[in-house]
């Protein structure tokens, strides 16, 4: 009986610690970064003030196809309530970025992390991950893959952001 409760007390503990540790790395400062784009240097730093959907991808990844049209959309639906898409290419030639932008237009700002430091420095694991920045730069959500649950959080998540709430 006393292994169970403490067993279970351990569990709660660790349950607890890791619903603190995600809250944490929500409210986490997005890292800064400079990189060239398709448009000139994107300077994350210049776009304080806005809200910002950050997408890592790459040319090989399936997802990303079917995530583009979609960020498309959501920049025309809410540019003009301030916020941003910016979606970083970790294509090491840029060759195959642009192939991919030619099948699969982008209607926001595209920028090129050929040798992947910027997404080291976001910790990134799955192609795409998608980061949603508050106008304060903090990492408010974090999306790993691409799939219909994740565009209906990250849209009601954005209409709360740009709505000030």
């Amino acid at each position: 009986m006393i292994k169970r409760a403490v067993g279970a007390t351990i569990v709660s503990c660790l349950l607890v610690l890791s619903l603190y540790a995600s809250t944490a790395m929500a409210a986490e400062k997005a890292r800064r970064f400079r990189l060239p784009g398709t448009t000139g240097v994107v300077d994350l730093a210049k776009l304080r003030g806005k809200v910002v959907y950050l997408d890592f991808w790459a040319s090989w990844c399936i997802p990303c196809r079917k995530s583009f049209p979609w960020m498309n959309m959501l920049q025309a639906r809410y540019k003009e309530k301030g916020f941003e898409v910016i979606a970083i290419s970790l294509d090491e030639a840029p060759g195959d970025a642009t192939a991919f932008l030619r099948k699969y237009p982008a209607a926001f700002t595209v920028a090129f992390d050929r040798r992947g430091k910027v997404a080291e420095a976001y910790g990134l694991k799955v192609m795409p991950t998608s980061y949603l920045l508050d106008r304060n730069g903090l990492i408010v959500e974090t999306f790993q893959g691409f799939n219909t649950r994740h565009k209906a959080k990250a849209e009601a998540a954005i209409e709360r952001l740009v709505a000030g709430k």
